[in-house]
């Protein structure tokens, strides 16, 4: 079956540093795609080549097995592909629906549609149906997200991301800094997520993270690809030695995921 996404040979430099060498990736429907590796690795570079924030110096991107060119965020987004960044972008003086449709606001339109009202019922509504379709327990879509728990905003994060009908999204440590009950529900997010067809790119430290809900994991080291393995057909310490170097020889031992 066709990858979803899939990277082929993405090279990315800025000005002398090489960023980016040659990288290839693929994502498959539903799937749940751990990205690891150290920092400066290029894990943040490779996902902002696939969201349209850059451009790169060499490559192609293919999606659903066609070519894709994406020149700004705005391209990869009417694309299907959603990041949800480490700082979640989040208004916090707004509350849960207002965050959900922060710049796709519902309105009503009267007079023709000469005098159009933003719809505030129609929206709460809709993000309440959509934060339950995820299983996500905020008390109320009213609530200013400034008061919500650190993972009730990751859960806020996501379901704008999949009001835009994101067929892939992007979480840049999603679970950094939580308490543990906190990361267990940000866990269960991602598994619903692969639940309605939605597959996941997870970049994280936290490799118990990435054992728990990845069905692969790619590792990057200093730009290059130098591991890409079934999750339940490697261990922790195979993937540490891939990213810190102690692992001499690339890992490449994959690929369909069902």
């Amino acid at each position: 079956m066709e990858p979803l996404v899939r990277m082929k040979k993405i090279s990315k430099s800025f000005g002398p540093v090489q960023a980016l060498r040659q990288v290839d990736l693929t994502l498959h429907q539903r799937e749940v795609l751990g990205l690891v590796g150290d920092n400066g690795a290029g894990k943040s570079t490779l996902m902002k080549v696939l969201t349209g924030v850059y451009r790169p110096d060499e490559g192609e991107i293919y999606l659903n097995g066609q070519r894709v060119r994406f020149n700004s965020p705005y391209d990869s987004r009417n694309a299907g592909i959603e990041m949800v960044y480490q700082d979640l972008a989040l208004a916090g003086n707004l509350h849960v629906a207002g965050n959900i449709f922060l710049g796709r606001e519902l309105t009503k339109k009267y007079l023709g549609g000469l005098i159009k009202f933003l719809d505030h019922k129609g929206m709460a509504q809709e993000a309440a149906r959509l934060l339950e379709r995820l299983r996500v327990e905020i008390q109320s879509v009213d609530l200013k997200v400034e008061t919500l728990s650190g993972g009730q905003r990751q859960a806020v994060a996501v379901g704008r991301s999949m009001g835009f009908n994101a067929r892939v999204v992007i979480m840049d440590e999603p679970t950094a800094a939580l308490a543990v009950t906190e990361v267990a529900k940000v866990l269960d997010l991602i598994r619903n997520l692969k639940e309605h067809d939605v597959s996941v790119i997870l970049i994280s430290h936290r490799m118990q993270d990435i054992f728990e809900v990845s069905d692969r994991i790619m590792v990057l080291r200093q730009g290059r690809k130098v591991g890409d393995l079934v999750r339940s057909q490697t261990t922790m310490d195979e993937v540490v030695a891939l990213i810190t170097g102690a692992q001499g020889e690339a890992l490449q031992t994959v690929t369909e995921v069902a």
